[in-house]
Parts: C-alpha cells; structure tokens; sequence
C-alpha cells in the first residue's frame, strides 16, 4: 500500500514539474505582438498636429511614465534571437522599429529636459546613434545597428517606408506616430506615415516658379533605399510619382516630373527636440 502511494506521489510531483517546465517554455516563447503596452504609452504622449501631418511628445509626462516605457523594453531585450527568428517578416519588421522608437525615447529622457535635441546626447566624436547601449537579441546594439543592420541590412529588406516609421526624436523626422506598430496593420501603417510625412510643406513641397521639387534630406540620405523597385520605383523621382496626391502635384506636373523636367533639391533637415 505504502509502495503504491509513493509510487503516485512520485508521478504526480514528476508530471507537475514536467507541466511547469512546459508552461514556462511557452511563456519564454511568446511576446506580445500587438505591443499593447508600448502603444499605451504612445497614446498617451504624444500627439498628432493640426494638420495631423506631424507629431510632439509630452516628454515631461513620460517621465512621470518612465517605469512602464522601461518595462517595454525589457520585454524587447528578453526575445532571444532564436525567438526572433520564428517571428515572421512582419513581426520582425514591426518589432525593430518599435524597439527603435521606444529605445529612443529613452535615450531622450537620460538627459531630458537638459537638452534641445538628440544631438547633444553625442559627442564630437561620436554621434548619438552610435552609443552602444540597446540590449537587443543577445546583442548591446546602437540605434544605428537596428536601423542600418537589423531593418536595412536584412535578406528580406524591400520597403523604403520604414523610413517614415523609425524616429529620431527630432522636428525634421517623420512623425512618431501615436499608436505603435503591428504586423496585421503594418502596410496601412506606413502607407499612412508616408502620406502624411509628403503632405507637410514645412519639409516637402513643390516650388512652381523654379519648377524645383524640394524634398526631405531623408530622400538624399537614403535615395539608394528608394530606388530598389518597392512598387516599380526605381528613384525618388519614381517612388515620389506614387504619392503624387500627398505631395500636391497637378496631373501636368506629375506628367513633367515622370519625365524628368522638375528638378529635385532637399530641405534642411530641423534637429531640435519633437517635443510639445
């Protein structure tokens, strides 16, 4: 009798332990796709324009709130590679640039409000973007790694949107949008972050006296990204006819720019701080 009981205490402890380890696993495997936690905090600080074409972060309320965006980032920093690499392409799109968003702004409230702009958390010798201090896929990154490595440096990089996705804290960059980014909604997201970020005429506009389309630096930085054939654009000027509406041009100037008789320059790019 006593031989049997403990033989089903044994099995019964055995097979505890077993659906623990079992449950944990899973729970090391999953992350929160929806970023739920990172897009309450958005929602919460910051906030679209008048003309809904750029965005200001209430910084001083997020350090009040600098606990939950921490929380956030621990959630990022502990998906493994291995994990990472089961997400697919979408969720690993939409994971780097939240993880570039929400790294960013912490780096913004290290020195905040003793600062005009992200620039001034660098050095002479090193800029901002290089400071190795992003604990990331078993890895302490600098923005510049998931942006230029992770996002850009990808087998399956092939949308030059996400460059009015990622942002840099600054005026001059595309709007950080108020809601975070999620895979099933990722398209529409950055269709809307494009539209928007080509309807602001403080940074993009065209010039009909000098028939001169004037763009954001953005275009110039990264031209090579806009010319890889995402939707057939093969240049700025191409990838810009698809979002003629946006950018305010006529049919007749459209017409002119596809066949090469506007000339593009770039607008200076404003570094101070996004905040309102």
């Amino acid at each position: 009798m006593f031989a049997a009981v403990r033989y089903r205490w044994v099995v019964l402890l055995s097979l505890t332990i077993f659906l623990n380890l079992t449950n944990f696993a899973h729970a090391s495997d999953s992350f929160d796709q929806s970023h739920k936690s990172f897009n309450d905090i958005l929602a919460s600080h910051v906030r679209w324009n008048a003309a809904g074409t750029a965005s200001g972060v209430d910084y001083a309320g997020l350090t009040k709130n600098h606990a939950a965006l921490d929380r956030y980032t621990a959630s990022l920093s502990s998906v493994s590679q291995a994990q990472f690499q089961k997400f697919n392409k979408l969720e690993r799109r939409a994971f780097l640039i939240n993880a570039y968003n929400a790294f960013t702004l912490q780096l913004i409230l290290t020195k905040y409000p003793d600062l005009k702009s992200i620039k001034d958390l660098g050095s002479f010798f090193s800029s901002p973007w290089k400071k190795a201090f992003v604990p990331l896929l078993g890895q302490t990154r600098s923005l510049d790694d998931i942006e230029h490595v992770l996002l850009r440096g990808a087998q399956d990089y092939d949308d030059p949107r996400i460059h009015f996705a990622v942002n840099c804290a600054s005026i001059g960059c595309p709007a950080l949008r108020p809601e975070a980014f999620v895979a099933a909604r990722l398209d529409i997201q950055l269709l809307d972050q494009t539209q928007r970020f080509l309807r602001d005429r403080s940074r993009n506009r065209y010039q009909a006296d000098a028939k001169t389309l004037e763009l954001s630096m953005i275009f110039k930085w990264y031209g090579e990204d806009f010319a890889r054939g995402f939707l057939g654009a093969n240049s700025v000027a191409e990838f810009v006819t698809g979002y003629a509406g946006s950018i305010g041009l006529s049919p007749e100037q459209l017409a002119q720019l596809k066949a090469g008789a506007i000339k593009i320059d770039y607008t200076d790019y404003n570094w101070e701080l996004n905040k309102r």
